[in-house]
């Protein structure tokens, strides 16, 4: 049996190039510690290579990191960026900071119009703009070489001259407190600077961000106003939400909503 689990698990990640943990068990319909199991012994022999948050085939090795992170739990991110599509509206302003889930929500805004977009990011900014009548302005600053954002004093400078209705923020993680954190202190300082701006701040997050530990607190889950994700988090999240007054969106929720 586990012969034949490592070869369907080669074939899967073969087939696009990388995998989730979660998404693979989701796919091969078995548990998380099943796979991690079975995929130890096709890392030792470099069959597959393991990344922060999943797997991948060694031939797709040369893929730049932000492409390899665009396919993790990608299914998850259109979701989120779905209903984020649903809630704005054209003419509508808003913030988005760098990452795959915002860079999903960007292409899920292609078909709005005359929209005002800050970002930070230029593969967002590539996504949005000469476009239905879009304006779109990208901060200056350093340029990452991961995945082309920009970041530093210029940056939140930038963003500071600007009001708009929404500021729609990833994150590296929700810790066990409830609280949101990132991996950089570069981007959380983005991610206060955009909310100050914003009249709403939406989290957006697919069902692998919750119990993720990061180095560096972006905020209290008080601050923001909405959390989106593609799943139901855990129940003590959904209990803090609730005491926070923060609204909390999720894929099943939203279907509810458009049934009604």
């Amino acid at each position: 049996m586990s012969f034949k689990r490592q070869t369907d698990i080669l074939q899967a990640v073969r087939d696009v190039g990388s995998y989730s943990i979660s998404e693979l068990a989701d796919k091969l319909h078995v548990s998380t510690e099943t796979i991690r199991r079975n995929i130890k012994p096709l890392i030792d022999s470099g069959s597959l290579i393991r990344f922060h948050g999943g797997i991948m085939d060694p031939d797709h090795v040369d893929e730049p990191p932000f492409q390899r992170r665009m396919q993790v739990n990608k299914d998850a991110k259109r979701s989120v960026a779905g209903m984020i599509a649903e809630v704005v509206k054209d003419g509508d302003s808003l913030i988005l900071d760098n990452g795959t889930t915002t860079t999903y929500v960007a292409e899920a805004l292609s078909h709005h119009s005359n929209l005002t977009v800050v970002t930070n990011s230029a593969e967002i900014a590539c996504r949005l703009a000469s476009r239905n009548g879009n304006r779109v302005f990208i901060t200056g600053g350093e340029l990452s070489g991961d995945d082309a954002s920009a970041f530093g004093p210029s940056t939140i400078e930038f963003v500071q001259q600007f009001e708009v209705r929404y500021a729609f923020i990833s994150v590296g993680g929700i810790n066990n407190r409830g609280e949101l954190v990132d991996f950089h202190l570069f981007e959380a300082e983005f991610s206060r600077a955009a909310m100050k701006q914003a009249q709403e701040t939406w989290v957006i997050a697919d069902h692998s961000k919750f119990g993720r530990a990061a180095p560096v607190k972006v905020c209290e889950l008080s601050v923001v106003d909405t959390i989106v994700c593609d799943d139901l988090p855990p129940v003590e999240f959904q209990r803090k939400c609730r005491e926070a007054e923060v609204r909390l969106l999720t894929a099943a929720d939203h279907l509810t909503e458009k049934a009604s």
